[in-house]
């Protein structure tokens, strides 16, 4: 998906090509993702040339995998998941200004 993301189309040649190289897979299993991804609407294929585009933005996947790790990890409490990051965190005043004015904008 990042490839999409970036390059807006590719062939699917062309991903696999590059996904053997940075990551080693063969042309088959990439194939296989780019079809498990079209079949879940996540990438749609043009013709001629088996073209790729992303169907979905990042910011969207992004919203889907927080919440489905606020879920899995924080019994889907945001509360809960900022009480344990911070738990463990050291923030200097920047930080700490930065998410007062981030919370202070919700009540918008």
């Amino acid at each position: 998906m990042e490839l999409l993301w970036s390059n807006k189309a590719l062939a699917a040649r062309d991903i696999s090509k590059i996904i053997k190289e940075y990551i080693g897979w063969e042309k088959n299993t990439t194939y296989t993702v780019i079809k498990r991804l079209i079949d879940k609407g996540a990438v749609t294929r043009e013709d001629p040339g088996f073209i790729c585009r992303a169907n979905i933005t990042k910011r969207k996947i992004q919203e889907i995998e927080t919440k489905a790790l606020l879920n899995q990890m924080y019994n889907g409490s945001l509360e809960n998941f900022i009480q344990s990051y911070l738990a463990n965190q050291k923030l200097g005043a920047s930080e700490l200004n930065a998410l007062q004015k981030i919370i202070s904008n919700q009540g918008r």
